[in-house]
């Protein structure tokens, strides 16, 4: 299911000026001992992680890493759930979310591969 518009705007609001959300998606910290979920917000410049709020997974409070646009997400690694490595760090992913990984590294490495927007005027 992506990520309402609230949401989206919510993390637009810690991105800095002028940075257009391409893809955003909530991910969980692996090994963290508890619940520490993150959102991850990639732009045409950057690839940002943020942390949410301790009761909230959608929820975005502060920056926790910024990342250059063209580091990788993936490989998606499967195990007991779909995680991807960012920074050293491990991040699960929900399997709903893991085209869009996939779908944001080939904007970056190979946009060939991506399909032509049907109805690009909207």
């Amino acid at each position: 299911m992506p990520v309402t518009a609230a949401i989206r705007g919510r993390c637009r609001a810690l991105l800095p000026p002028g940075e257009d959300i391409h893809y955003v998606f909530p991910v969980t910290l692996v090994r963290s001992g508890g619940v520490a979920n993150y959102m991850i917000v990639v732009t045409g410049r950057s690839i940002t992680v943020l942390a949410t709020k301790v009761f909230s997974r959608y929820e975005p409070a502060a920056v926790w890493a910024t990342y250059p646009r063209h580091t990788r997400l993936g490989p998606v690694r499967f195990g007991a759930g779909p995680t991807i490595e960012l920074g050293g760090t491990v991040f699960e992913v929900d399997d709903e979310y893991v085209a869009v990984v996939g779908a944001a590294d080939a904007e970056a490495f190979a946009p060939g591969d991506l399909p032509k927007d049907p109805l690009p005027d909207l």
